[in-house]
């Protein structure tokens, strides 16, 4: 028996021992480190502009076809340095001082005003261009990152911030028209856009007028994801489309309407482009007359590459002076190369003349082209000037509108020469077309 409890007492002794030497070793190990936070600048690269912003045919090659217009790489290995401090091509936004990302100042940054749908901006299309917006959780990380000095490491902003997955949605608020004796406005009412697919809508309206008046003045206005919205004349009244009817330019099957194609031969340009939040003012003493009850045709254009319907909604206000005020009577420069082809994986460029019949004093220039256009130049054709580049854009979404400080004066016979750069990244030959997938190629303006 003695041995027995001596023999369990040294077991036991031994089975202590080593129990408590087993917990003093595992308490003696290193706690398992924990994982350091990821960096601000990183997530906003990996969850943000990698898979929304970086994609083919936006920010994610020179080859895209938009890069002329934007010169912006949003790629890992290219968007921090592309955007600290980076003065960025949108003409409006270069007057207003802004950079893209400016440090400390998100008020001062495009960026935040480019992805922002609640702020009111005059810098051009939100993005992510035809895609879903941003979440205000996503907003407010850009925002905070920016605020914090937007350094490309450490983490300095609150990831629980990106939680908030309502997406940004903007109130659409039609500006208001003018009082009656200062001009009127015109509007196509909402309309719906279906999920991936593009809309091209027409809307004769006939203006309130009773008598002559005379517009010196357009203010638009238009709802995102908006291609363009263009005010037109008819050159010919006899056979007009009816009034106050929206018109398809496509059918049901996406083919092209053949009416509505007709009835835009017999168009005069009038105002209004890529840029469809713009106004635009007539040097002094010039002046659009416009008769009483005038039919005009305006035009929208929007593309949605969402899943979800998208609304159309476009207004113009015209205001006006009076007649004693008026010295020229403007007339419309709608020069247009309908013919033309670009090869496949090509750039090319082409030169088109135009001449005017008559001596004339062109006031105001701008152009029209679309994805594929690197660069439009319009050069004096004829005279003492005859080469001269008078209009330079390289922006096709935005084109730049000239109102020239001194009028360009022509002779009968003389005119203006379209020099127009295309950059085909697709695997296809684009021709003249009125969809967003193929070319134009046209000077528009003013003269008297």
């Amino acid at each position: 028996m003695k041995y027995f409890r001596t023999t369990f007492f040294l077991t036991a002794m031994m089975i202590f021992s080593f129990s408590m030497e087993s917990c003093t070793k595992n308490t003696d190990q290193p706690a398992a480190a924990t994982a350091s936070p990821k960096d601000t600048w990183t997530i906003i690269q990996d969850n943000i502009f990698t898979p929304t912003c970086a994609t083919s045919g936006c920010h994610a090659s020179t080859s895209d076809a938009t890069y002329a217009q934007h010169n912006l790489l949003l790629t890992s290995a290219n968007a921090y340095d592309n955007l600290i401090n980076i003065i960025s091509k949108n003409a409006t936004a270069k007057t207003a001082g802004l950079v893209r990302v400016k440090p400390g100042d998100y008020i001062s940054s495009l960026l935040y005003k480019k992805i922002d749908c609640q702020t009111s901006s005059q810098y051009g299309a939100l993005m992510p261009l035809g895609g879903n917006n941003l979440t205000l959780g996503q907003i407010e990380f850009i925002k905070q990152w920016i605020i914090k000095g937007a350094p490309k490491k450490g983490s300095v902003v609150d990831e629980t911030i990106l939680a908030n997955n309502a997406v940004c949605s903007q109130t659409f608020l039609p500006m208001q028209a003018p009082a009656a004796a200062e001009g009127f406005q015109l509007a196509i009412n909402t309309f719906t856009v279906s999920p991936n697919t593009e809309r091209e809508v027409f809307v004769n309206r006939k203006t309130p007028n009773t008598t002559t008046v005379y517009v010196n003045k357009f203010t638009m206005q238009g709802r995102p994801n908006s291609h363009h919205f263009v005010l037109y004349g008819f050159q010919s009244t006899t056979s007009l489309p009816p009034v106050n009817t929206m018109r398809d330019l496509y059918n049901a099957d996406a083919s092209i309407n053949i009416i509505t194609f007709a009835q835009m031969q017999n168009h005069i340009f009038l105002g209004g482009g890529t840029d469809v939040n713009t106004t635009y003012t007539f040097p002094a003493g010039v002046a659009l007359k416009v008769p009483a009850g005038t039919a005009l045709d305006l035009n929208a254009h929007y593309f949605n590459k969402q899943t979800t319907n998208l609304t159309g909604e476009n207004y113009i206000n015209m205001y006006t002076v009076s007649q004693a005020n008026v010295v020229k009577e403007a007339q419309s420069i709608n020069f247009a190369n309908y013919n033309f082809s670009i090869p496949a994986s090509s750039r090319k460029t082409i030169s088109t003349d135009y001449t005017f019949t008559k001596a004339v004093t062109v006031i105001t220039l701008t152009s029209h082209f679309h994805k594929l256009g690197e660069k439009f130049q319009i050069k004096i054709l004829g005279g003492t000037r005859n080469g001269e580049v008078v209009y330079e854009n390289t922006d096709w979404e935005h084109p730049i509108v000239i109102n020239l400080a001194t009028p360009i004066q022509l002779k009968a016979g003389e005119g203006l020469t379209s020099v127009v750069t295309y950059n085909n990244t697709t695997n296809k030959i684009v021709n003249f077309g009125l969809t967003s997938e193929d070319e134009m190629n046209i000077i528009f303006g003013y003269y008297y």
